[in-house]
């Protein structure tokens, strides 16, 4: 007698033996799917990359804002939203050495962020302020800054990992752009009885030029060192001229931005006349002079 039952539970037992395969079967094929993705796509990036980008990508963000703004005329809120960048900008960096984030991705998303908000924000800014009544010319020289911009970027990137942590060759292109900002606000303020007017070209190219030429320079300018124990005990002089700089903005907001940045460049080009001439009034070893 053949049992018909019997033969239909094997049937059913092999189906639900089959079924049961499949889905080991589908979780090895995705893991090798991912397992190849990641082999082609290479190292990423940790995740905790992911705080200080918030911080970079902040900063890009006011950049864009900026250009709004300079696009609605509103050219005083724009001046200030680059400045607010700049804060982002400095929190980034705080904010990946406290992560122990530093990475080639941060350093590259860094720059991309920069060049808009300190690069193409202020150059918009100068051609929407006053430039653009000295066309063709006006064109060319609010270009600069973006221009020269790039190129310190692409330097600093370069030797980012060679570069000294104490200070940057060239103007710091945020520097560059907070200069800018201080101009600007500086002939808004009618307190100062236009004594900043930039309504002549004879006033912004010379400024434009000088700022644009410091940040292709090789001219050393101090990095702002980060807030710490050993910072304080190593560089307390440092610490203390950066912490009244602060107080200096807070307090006296446009006109404190223009004294800071006005002693920050004539320091760094100060310290690098000094050594020039200190170069050529030393005595030149005898064994130069005979070679």
């Amino acid at each position: 007698m053949i049992d018909l039952f019997g033969a239909d539970r094997a049937g059913s037992t092999a189906r639900a033996d089959d079924r049961s395969a499949r889905p080991a079967s589908v979780r090895r094929r995705l893991r090798a799917y991912r397992s190849a993705r990641r082999e082609q796509r290479g190292d990423r990036p940790p995740p905790r990359v992911a705080v200080p980008s918030f911080f970079t990508l902040m900063n890009l963000l006011c950049g864009f804002m900026a250009l709004t703004q300079v696009a609605d005329a509103a050219f005083v809120l724009a001046c200030w939203l680059i400045v607010l960048a700049g804060f982002f900008d400095l929190l980034d960096g705080v904010m990946a050495r406290l992560t122990g984030a530093d990475s080639p991705f941060g350093v590259q998303l860094d720059s991309l962020s920069d060049i808009v908000s300190f690069g193409v924000a202020p150059s918009f800014l100068l051609y929407g302020y006053v430039l653009d009544t000295f066309n063709p010319l006006g064109m060319i020289v609010a270009a600069l800054p973006a221009l020269c911009g790039a190129v310190r970027l692409a330097r600093y990137n370069m030797t980012a990992d060679e570069s000294d942590k104490e200070g940057f060759e060239g103007l710091p292109i945020p520097g560059q752009a907070i200069a800018v900002v201080a101009l600007i606000l500086a002939a808004e303020n009618s307190a100062w009885d236009g004594r900043f007017a930039l309504d002549s070209l004879r006033v912004v190219l010379p400024v434009v030029i000088v700022l644009s030429g410091l940040m292709v320079s090789s001219i050393r300018f101090y990095a702002i060192p980060m807030p710490s124990l050993e910072a304080v005990r190593t560089h307390p002089s440092k610490i203390a001229a950066y912490g009244l700089a602060g107080l200096l903005i807070v307090g006296l907001q446009e006109r404190g931005l223009l004294i800071v940045l006005t002693a920050y460049l004539l320091h760094g080009v100060g310290r690098a006349l000094y050594k020039l001439v200190r170069a050529l009034v030393a005595p030149v070893p005898d064994e130069r002079l005979g070679s």
